[in-house]
């Protein structure tokens, strides 16, 4: 990313950022899908004329969980946690 926006560096989105309401509310951030490094996940943002162009989610993987059941055996709340994330995800970049 830094290729693209040599300026921006991420930073950590606050819970009460809109990418976590747009749809589904995600009040305490992002769901947590798989253990990674420990510790909770987060969401950072490059954030360019006040606008966030690119999400990165750390310490969770949303797109396991919006797979076929069968390849990761992510439980059914863990999985439409994940499926509910991925939503107001491409909402929020479809409306801004």
């Amino acid at each position: 990313m830094k290729k693209v926006f040599p300026e921006l560096n991420f930073v950590e989105l606050p819970f009460s950022h809109p990418i976590y309401h747009v749809y589904y509310q995600f009040d305490r951030g992002l769901p947590k899908v798989h253990e990674h490094a420990g510790g909770p996940p987060k969401g950072f943002g490059l954030i360019y004329e006040g606008r966030l162009v690119c999400f990165y989610s750390w310490n969770t993987d949303i797109s396991d969980g919006c797979e076929d059941p069968e390849i990761h055996g992510d439980p059914p709340d863990i999985r439409a946690q994940a499926l509910k994330m991925a939503v107001n995800i491409f909402i929020y970049a479809l409306l801004n």
